[in-house]
């Protein structure tokens, strides 16, 4: 018996798996593909009932643990083919969720991504401490608490910031 093991990290859903290809291109007549999540094949029901109805034409079987069904059998294709729809059904409804969370967030003002680290009070302090060159850049950030590089890239570009935070 051979057996391999393909791991896929963290994809977003418009990423294609490579491991997933190099897994397909290694399978041989008499294996099975053993998924831990039918979600873990593909990310449409069209996509999943393409990938294994080419694997049962090549004689590769399928399988999923969490599921728990073999498409070896008649009654493991039709849950197969149930458990397709309902995987795909419930991506939908994160999506939607998601796309919802985010448009509620907007309506109150948010934006996303990571809040700046240096704020406008900040950069003044940074500001005047180096131009009374009495502190080193590295002195400036410890005592602001940012890194070097975020002083360098904020005194590189002093009206960025108060331009961003709407103090005009």
């Amino acid at each position: 018996m051979r057996t391999g093991v393909h791991r896929e990290g963290v994809r977003g859903a418009g990423h294609p798996p490579p491991q997933l290809a190099r897994c397909l291109d290694h399978l041989r007549p008499g294996d099975t593909l053993v998924v831990w999540r039918l979600d873990r094949l593909g990310r449409s029901v069209r996509h999943l009932t393409d990938t294994v109805t080419t694997l049962a034409d090549r004689g590769v079987g399928f399988r999923s643990l969490t599921e728990g069904f073999d498409t070896t059998t008649p009654g493991g294709k039709l849950i197969f083919h149930v458990f397709a729809g309902l995987a795909e059904f419930e991506r939908e409804i994160i999506r939607e969720r998601t796309t919802a969370g985010l448009a509620a967030a907007r309506a109150r003002g948010r934006t996303g991504g990571r809040r700046p680290k240096m704020t406008p009070g900040k950069l003044a302090t940074a500001r005047q401490l180096y131009d009374a060159k009495t502190h080193t850049v590295e002195q400036i950030a410890e005592i602001i608490g940012v890194s070097r590089s975020t002083v360098h890239r904020a005194l590189a570009a002093p009206m960025a910031l108060p331009a961003q935070s709407g103090s005009n």
